[in-house]
């Protein structure tokens, strides 16, 4: 079994950065991917950001594209988002997400939530204005 914790969140002015840090533990051998999504009140879980374990591929939402980074330290267990020109509209409780069935090689599942089987708790992002 793998558990996933995340750490970083934080308040910050727009135009700010944030780095936002997501550990495994436990079976950490099984991780196939990990990604990041982000949530709002009344709104639907959506996708941020994700890495290939093995690769390190990385995907991105156009929303977050040029601005966020994924990044990822295999001998850690360990992935990084690097937020940086934080907007108002980047404000969520961002997940950390795991995938130990290999479900992410498949379609277009890395970008989905059913793509990931191990969920964090979540950290809250706030960029005011």
């Amino acid at each position: 079994q793998v558990r996933v914790v995340e750490s970083g969140g934080g308040l910050v002015q727009a135009g700010g950065s944030l780095r936002l840090s997501c550990a495994a533990s436990g079976h950490t051998f099984r991780v196939y991917a990990m990604a990041w999504f982000r949530q709002t009140p009344g709104r639907e879980r959506e996708f941020v950001a994700a890495v290939s374990w093995a690769s390190g591929f990385t995907y991105y939402a156009d929303s977050v594209k040029g601005r966020f980074t994924i990044s990822r330290d295999s001998a850690k267990s360990t992935e990084y988002l690097q937020m940086n020109s934080l907007k108002p509209e980047d404000t969520a409780i961002y997940h950390c997400a795991a995938d130990t069935r290999k479900t992410t090689y498949y379609g277009d599942s890395i970008y989905l939530e059913d793509g990931y089987d191990c969920w964090g708790q979540g950290t809250q992002v706030t960029v005011s204005s």
